[in-house]
């Protein structure tokens, strides 16, 4: 062994890459779930530790069912791992229960320094007292919690605007007021109808839109592109980015996944997170067009086409 080898007996050896803790469901079509948090947060550089909290039945083209673990089961999976590995950041996806909900909150809580980016996803699946059980023990035990809220316009909508009664959709603002009364700061919302062939993506305060992306709509629908914008967004918090740079390459990242996604199955498209590592992958020289990323900030969004 030479002098500059690292050695795994020694516990002083610091840690090469950043930890970032994932709570979430396996998922057997490798579409999302704890397949796509691990993934997308080695991509990033990071190190990643996965605690199942339950398991779908699905396919690329629907959720049939889903089992969730038990809350003792959640709990001793992560208190196991942080008692050996320090953590950087966490990354909460779906977690199936209330129960579960609970004890991810009180794991996170016990890592004031830690950023907990938490991804609202689909659950139009589920049946509507649990999602109203679910989204009530989100709000009250994981938002205070949460650094970044993810989601969709629409599901952040329906989950904290209920009663929305204006002419006009909520804008970006109006969902981080509302995050920020149940005690989550900063909000990253996607899928803001700009216009016919755009989408829009808003990092948002209360107090301000910090920045907005906008890209070119994909004709192919996907499965997994939340849990992986999420798990970019955590790796990239646990590296040492700042908000906005995080949420920019986050961003960059899932577009050049989705450009690059195909269909394994007979059902939906599956983002290619490992695009970067194909021999064959030649990067498309066609430039952005002019005003696809408008901006308060530098926003480094100029390498994305959709």
């Amino acid at each position: 062994m030479t002098s500059d080898t690292p050695d795994s007996d020694n516990p002083a050896t610091p840690a090469s890459l950043p930890c970032v803790m994932a709570f979430n469901a396996n998922d057997p079509s490798g579409a999302g779930g704890l397949s796509a948090d691990l993934t997308t947060i080695a991509s990033a550089s990071g190190h990643g530790l996965p605690v199942v909290a339950g398991a779908y039945v699905r396919d690329t083209t629907e959720i049939r069912d889903h089992f969730a673990f038990d809350e003792e089961a959640v709990d001793e999976q992560a208190r196991c791992a942080l008692e050996d590995m320090p953590v950087s950041a966490f990354k909460v996806g779906f977690l199936g229960s209330p129960d579960n909900v609970g004890t991810v909150a009180e794991i996170t809580s016990d890592y004031p320094d830690a950023p907990v980016v938490t991804y609202l996803p689909d659950l139009s699946w589920w049946n509507e007292l649990a999602i109203d059980n679910y989204l009530d023990a989100m709000a009250e035990l994981l938002l205070p919690q949460t650094t970044v809220l993810t989601g969709n316009h629409s599901s952040l909508c329906r989950w904290l605007l209920p009663d929305w009664e204006a002419d006009k959709p909520p804008g970006p603002r109006d969902i981080a007021r509302a995050a920020a009364a149940h005690g989550a700061p900063y909000v990253l919302v996607t899928g803001f109808n700009a216009a016919d062939q755009y989408l829009e993506s808003h990092l948002a305060s209360p107090e301000s839109v910090l920045a907005t992306a906008r890209y070119e709509r994909f004709e192919a629908t996907f499965t997994g592109a939340g849990d992986t914008l999420s798990a970019a967004l955590a790796a990239l918090l646990a590296a040492g980015a700042d908000l906005q740079t995080a949420v920019a390459e986050a961003l960059t990242y899932l577009d050049q996944c989705l450009d690059g996604g195909f269909q394994p199955g007979m059902g939906h498209a599956v983002p290619d997170r490992m695009f970067w590592a194909h021999d064959d992958d030649t990067p498309d020289e066609t430039d952005t067009e002019d005003g696809s990323v408008a901006t308060e900030l530098d926003f480094p969004l100029d390498n994305t086409r959709h």
